[in-house]
């Protein structure tokens, strides 16, 4: 029979009609959570598949900081995190070096000329921090020193001072992961395990990583970035 709106009363529905429809009905939220979006479908590989960790410890890693301090001065190690700060009014890491103030942890052990190479960390910038290099791979064709750098200016992460990867960095932690494959002079960044970046290489005979804070053009007073988890990876051959 009719409703007085024109629709039919659930009675007038068969028995067998009416438990599919609320069969369906039950399973459409099921169907909706799994069902693949734009946003949420594209899961992220894990940018360390295939690679194997190597032996890093804390004897492994060379404080670069101005040569007229300790390196405690500009460096501590607490509960697994590593801190580095420096001034814009420091002094370089060597007597006469034009180069500009930084405290940085240059991964010595590793120093590679081939193969597919992977530094991995967690990195942790306070507000303020600005104009300044956190991460690279050091080694270039001349006239360049480095491959990649990134870097901050006023809150966002920059490969050199011309990409923004990352437009708020400050005050929280992030993963980064950088892969290096040297025979295809080919960088890929990684920033929380999406990738965000890929470039060519430029030249140069040997490698290694680095991190911390190395002034920049434009550099802020005070820098500093905090590291955790620090690892170097490499894909077997």
């Amino acid at each position: 029979m009719d409703a007085p709106d024109g629709s039919l009363h659930h009675q007038c529905l068969s028995p067998t009609i009416s438990k599919l429809t609320l069969f369906l009905l039950l399973l459409l939220p099921l169907i909706s959570t799994f069902t693949p979006s734009s946003s949420s479908s594209r899961w992220q590989a894990d940018p360390t598949s295939g690679f194997e960790e190597l032996t890093l410890n804390q004897s492994n890693l060379h404080i670069q900081k101005p040569y007229d301090l300790p390196v405690s001065d500009r460096y501590s190690f607490i509960n697994g995190v590593h801190k580095l700060w420096v001034y814009s009014t420091d002094h370089p890491l060597s007597k006469g070096s034009p180069t500009r103030p930084r405290s940085e942890i240059f991964l010595n052990q590793y120093i590679y000329y081939s193969g597919v190479w992977q530094f991995e960390a967690h990195g942790y910038v306070p507000c303020g921090t600005s104009g300044v290099c956190i991460t690279q791979v050091f080694g270039a064709a001349f006239p360049r020193n480095t491959t990649l750098m990134l870097r901050v200016y006023n809150g966002s992460l920059y490969y050199y001072h011309d990409t923004v990867l990352v437009p708020d960095i400050y005050d929280r932690w992030f993963r980064v992961n950088i892969i290096h494959d040297v025979a295809a002079s080919n960088l890929k960044v990684y920033i929380d395990g999406e990738f965000k970046f890929e470039t060519s290489g430029h030249g140069g005979t040997f490698h290694y990583f680095k991190c911390g804070v190395y002034a920049q053009d434009n550099a802020s007073y005070y820098m500093e970035s905090r590291w955790r988890g620090i690892r170097v990876l490499k894909k077997g051959d």
